[in-house]
């Protein structure tokens, strides 16, 4: 663990907001002490949703609290705390959220997306511990990043560091190729049944996973020349795959033009049940160490 002076012993809620699913989670002294997982009405008001969300915040909150981090698929206006056009909750399209949260529970509140929290979870509590440089990747059905740079999290003047799947690859883009929602399209096979069947070494399925592998290598190669990261963590369900597609995926990189890169990258998969909590409140700790 990261032993310094931006580690209070006071205690931290960290906060993962997925559309329908809300996980929240109380933690001190690097444990989440206090955890819970709820069902939200995400089709319902911004100002229902919202309530919702405060809702499970006052579940774990006391007024020893140090701060609140809070995770979301959306892009963020970090500086403010407003979130734009979030995903899988249609009402809220630009939401002041930091703002209407610290007004209510008189706390400093950290907002940011999920592939950042992903990232600065795993620096402070998972696989990046030992790393100045990484990079955190979600694939599921959709793709993006999020980036440490100097220990630090870098989240870009927009909040739009990272966003690699938009690259252009092939005839569309990386977040076509390298997200579960290719497997139906290309081939009408359902992501689970994908993971089955190649569990049983079924040579179609395993193919497929071999294709997939040298295309998730080409979006690598794309963070790795931004970026050049010590460590890659994947995130997200496409993890799940990732023993049918590792070494697919090593071969094709060992194509990428800087040696010393490759032969230095580690790339691992994200292990920790509660990352998504711990990054958010991840987001308080990268805050204070800025200031």
């Amino acid at each position: 663990m990261i032993r310094d002076l931006t580690r209070p012993n006071q205690p931290v809620i960290g906060v993962f907001l997925g559309g329908k699913d809300l996980k929240a989670g109380r933690i001190s002294n690097d444990k989440v002490e206090q955890y819970l997982e709820v069902e939200i009405d995400n089709t319902s008001s911004e100002e229902i949703v919202l309530n919702q969300l405060i809702d499970a915040i006052s579940q774990l909150f006391t007024p020893d609290i140090a701060g609140i981090g809070i995770g979301v698929p959306s892009l963020v206006d970090v500086n403010k705390g407003i979130v734009y056009n979030v995903e899988h909750i249609p009402s809220w399209r630009t939401v002041h959220l930091g703002e209407l949260l610290r007004k209510h529970f008189k706390t400093g509140v950290y907002v940011n997306n999920d592939a950042n929290c992903l990232a600065i979870g795993e620096k402070y509590y998972g696989k990046g511990t030992k790393y100045r440089n990484m990079a955190g990747i979600v694939a599921g059905i959709g793709l993006g990043a999020g980036i440490i740079i100097n220990n630090g999290l870098y989240s870009g003047s927009n909040c739009g560091a990272g966003e690699f799947g938009y690259i252009p690859y092939k005839d569309r883009n990386f977040e076509y190729y390298c997200t579960t929602g290719y497997f139906e399209i290309k081939y009408g096979i359902k992501p689970k049944t994908l993971l089955s069947r190649a569990g049983k070494q079924d040579k179609i399925a395993l193919a497929i996973l071999e294709q997939f592998g040298f295309d998730f290598a080409n979006f690598i190669m794309a963070v790795m020349f931004s970026v050049d990261p010590e460590l890659i963590v994947i995130g997200g369900p496409i993890a799940s795959f990732f023993p049918y597609f590792e070494e697919s995926l090593w071969k094709t990189l060992n194509s990428f033009p800087f040696e010393k890169s490759v032969e230095n990258l580690k790339i691992e998969v994200s292990s920790n049940p509660n990352i998504e909590v711990l990054g958010a409140a991840a987001l308080y700790f990268d805050a204070q160490r800025n200031n």
